[in-house]
């Protein structure tokens, strides 16, 4: 446990930080297996309009810093791969 007042402090804003980047990484990971889901359906043409959903979400968190910016490119650029593949 935290001993001195700043490090309270701490704890408390690592705490608010913690719900929202979970909220963050969660809206990713739905959008990412929405689409997913959507290509191994042969629904590729409705992925196509959900891909758009994937990159901002993507960019939003890559933007705020949930993950790294390399991580959201390579995630990206996956799921533009294998729409194009299953056309």
């Amino acid at each position: 446990m935290p001993i001195t007042s700043s490090a309270k402090k701490a704890l408390r804003s690592s705490k608010r930080k913690h719900v929202y980047n979970v909220r963050r990484k969660e809206a990713v990971s739905d959008v990412v297996k929405q689409v997913r889901k959507l290509v191994t359906d042969k629904k590729v043409t409705e992925a196509q309009k959900l891909l758009s959903e994937a990159y901002k979400a993507l960019d939003k968190a890559s933007k705020i810093g949930t993950i790294k910016a390399n991580t959201a490119s390579r995630k990206k650029s996956r799921l533009a791969a294998l729409i194009k593949k299953n056309k």
